[in-house]
């Protein structure tokens, strides 16, 4: 039998911004400060307290009844996550690099208040065991920077939620009642994904979105070069509205604008969608605006913004563009457990 590991991030209050509930606990929360600067533990500190929430209860009750042993554990800064990733290395090898362990009994699920949450956790596996490039190994695939990461479990601590929430599991499919869940992850099958890295050293699971609006809701256009492989979608002299980064499907609309067309989380491939206005004229002379949407799909991206900072949601995380970023596609690399 397995032994199943249940990691709650524990850094900050509710990623609602609500105190604890009725048999809750305000151990959720975002976890990434701007998206790339802290992780589990980063950003600013409230109050905390040590009492798992109640799905995490159930889904650990579900998974000692078909007889796993489970140990729960609220993780408080990146030292602690990595504690709990090490229980998933494989033996020692010979080069000396940490490996995942293909034929592991340990089994990890994490218990999220948010996909920024199971982002950061991916995030430190990522870290873990992607070699540096000057000790790649020969038994790495060609396509790839990181070996296949270990399957997950996602236990969602929102269910009530499932039906309008769209977050990425409800986007996957994945279940989220604490007995479906456990089990996924005792009997079910590991379902590999995309997974989207960039060159500020964090990773997206869903996508990304660049560009904001005024305190009124108007949008605030930026200008930027946007380029997908070899494909030009922005020289940096167009008025971007909307920039968006699919990797799953998050951000395939804006205030009901169509931006991705049919992201896949398992094709292989990132598509981006950019989102200008372009003024026409009626018959009778009226100006008007509509919204003309560039998009591509491929193994990477660049964008380089030409104004001082363009704002950004990473996986629901805010942050600021001030330079250049890449994101490039590593196929297959991280999986979930599900039915």
């Amino acid at each position: 039998m397995y032994d199943v590991v249940l990691l709650t991030l524990g850094s900050e209050r509710d990623a609602s911004g609500g105190g604890c509930g009725s048999g809750d606990a305000c151990c959720g929360g975002a976890t990434e400060a701007g998206g790339e600067k802290t992780e589990a533990g980063g950003g600013k500190t409230e109050e905390r307290c040590e009492t798992p929430r109640v799905p995490v209860l159930a889904c650990a009750d579900a998974l000692t009844a078909r007889g796993a042993r489970v140990e729960t554990v609220t993780a408080r800064s990146d030292a602690e996550v990595d504690e709990v990733l090490a229980r998933l290395d494989g033996p020692p090898r010979a080069d000396g690099l940490a490996w995942p362990d293909p034929d592991s009994k340990t089994r990890l699920i994490v218990a999220t208040a948010s996909d920024a949450q199971l982002r950061a956790v991916l995030r430190r596996l990522v870290r873990r065991y992607a070699p540096p490039p000057s000790r790649r190994p020969e038994d790495l695939a060609g396509s790839r920077t990181v070996p296949d990461l270990p399957p997950v479990g996602v236990l969602p601590l929102d269910p009530a939620r499932s039906g309008t929430h769209r977050d990425l599991a409800a986007q996957l499919g994945l279940p989220r009642d604490p007995a479906a869940v456990a089990a996924a992850v005792l009997d079910g099958t590991a379902r590999r994904l995309d997974l989207l890295r960039n060159d500020g050293g964090s990773v997206t699971l869903d996508g990304a979105l660049l560009g904001a609006a005024d305190d009124a809701g108007r949008p605030l256009h930026w200008r930027g070069r946007v380029e997908v492989d070899d494909t030009l979608l922005s020289d940096g002299e167009d008025p971007i509205l909307a920039c968006a980064v699919g990797n799953a499907g998050g951000y395939a609309s804006l205030d009901g604008l169509p931006l991705l067309a049919a992201p896949d989380p398992a094709d292989g491939l990132v598509e981006v969608a950019v989102a200008v206005p372009v003024v026409t004229r009626s018959a009778l002379g009226r100006k008007k605006i509509r919204f003309e949407v560039r998009r591509a799909r491929g193994r990477a991206v660049a964008v380089v913004p030409r104004d001082a900072k363009v704002p950004f949601l990473d996986d629901g995380v805010e942050g600021e563009l001030s330079r250049k970023r890449s994101w490039w596609i590593e196929p297959g690399a991280w999986a979930v457990w599900t039915n």
